[in-house]
């Protein structure tokens, strides 16, 4: 787990998508985030000891490596492996807030398209060759600047916030968590599947918390008491 400090950050691009807008600014308390994404390996500790059914990917050479994200996981499922981890470690683990994860993402760094920074995804070093069949295994890519491997690639990140598309218009200033309800729930990051395979910092996606895609995983965060 990394800690993230406390802070100020602009969350948002006005350059974006309508779903992005405004630009606003954002208070976020400290918190733990996950250096890497959920694999195949930690999350069969979790199947083993609750005996839940496993995603259907685990079938699949192209994602069931013990490395590589754990994927085609539901937003539901996603929050039982927080509350498993809960119940045997003591520590309240949790999925991310989107201002939580936008705000890791950027490693403190503010109005960079990427982590890295402006550059084009096509500009990483061996980017034509990932991604061809699945995700790749956890901490392939450089880490930002908190030390959070593969932010905004590999597969999507369930976060705990449903999600609407105006939220930002009417989000409060410290520490938002979303809308009371909603038909979708939130996520961040990229897709191993998609033409362009490294999302924006600033980037929202969504789909019903019941779906199982091939190209969702998720990280755990951990409050800081």
């Amino acid at each position: 787990m990394i800690g993230v400090p406390a802070g100020w950050f602009w969350m948002g691009s006005d350059a974006g998508q309508d779903v992005e807008r405004p630009l606003h600014r954002v208070w976020v308390d400290s918190f733990a985030l996950a250096e890497i994404q959920v694999t195949v390996a930690e999350y069969a500790r979790f199947l083993d000891s609750t005996h839940r059914p496993p995603p259907p990917t685990l079938d699949d050479s192209n994602f069931n490596k013990p490395a590589q994200p754990v994927t085609a996981v539901s937003w539901f499922e996603a929050a039982a492996y927080c509350e498993w981890l809960s119940g045997i470690t003591g520590s309240h683990y949790r999925l991310p807030t989107e201002a939580e994860w936008e705000r890791a993402a950027r490693g403190g760094t503010e109005g960079k398209l990427f982590p890295w920074g402006d550059d084009p995804p096509q500009s990483r070093r061996n980017y034509g060759s990932l991604w061809k069949n699945g995700p790749e295994p956890v901490r392939r890519s450089e880490p930002n600047t908190y030390g959070l491997y593969e932010m905004c690639e590999n597969v999507h990140e369930w976060c705990s916030d449903w999600f609407q598309a105006d939220y930002y218009a009417r989000s409060p200033e410290c520490n938002p968590q979303g809308p009371a309800s909603g038909d979708r729930k939130s996520s961040r990051g990229g897709s191993w599947r998609h033409h362009i395979k490294i999302s924006r910092c600033s980037a929202r996606s969504s789909i019903p918390p019941q779906f199982q895609y091939a190209d969702y995983g998720f990280r755990v965060a951990c409050d800081l008491r």
